[in-house]
């Protein structure tokens, strides 16, 4: 593990919501690390592909990542204000999904499914 991959993931853990590559270089920037943002994005790059965080589109199609509690299949609650997450497991969403696949005859399905809106704080 290098410096720079460590100092992400201690970033990532302090935070409980998903932060765009740039918003984790600058949060490490303010924390003193010297890294460069294509190291920041090769790392979270990295991550993703070996299942260590979620990734999470925002409005603008930027990808967003967040290190997750859940290691099984799991969805997210984000609030598309300040960003606050809640991961959540819901069989109502697993059946729906069977069902789609099962009545278009596909197989071996998988699907992200995470809902946006505004947290009980900025509902306010």
């Amino acid at each position: 593990m290098t410096r720079q991959r460590a100092a992400i993931e201690k970033q990532l853990s302090e935070t409980d919501q998903f932060r765009s590559a740039q918003q984790l270089h600058d949060d490490l920037r303010d924390a003193g690390h010297v890294i460069g943002l294509a190291t920041v994005y090769r790392t979270l790059q990295s991550m993703a592909n070996d299942k260590e965080v979620d990734v999470a589109r925002n409005d603008d199609g930027e990808a967003m990542y967040r290190r997750c509690i859940a290691f099984e299949h799991h969805h997210h609650l984000i609030c598309r204000n300040c960003n606050k997450t809640v991961e959540i497991a819901s069989e109502e969403i697993e059946q729906w999904v069977r069902s789609v696949a099962d009545h278009y005859g596909y197989t071996d399905v998988e699907h992200i499914a995470d809902l946006t809106g505004l947290c009980q704080d900025c509902s306010k």
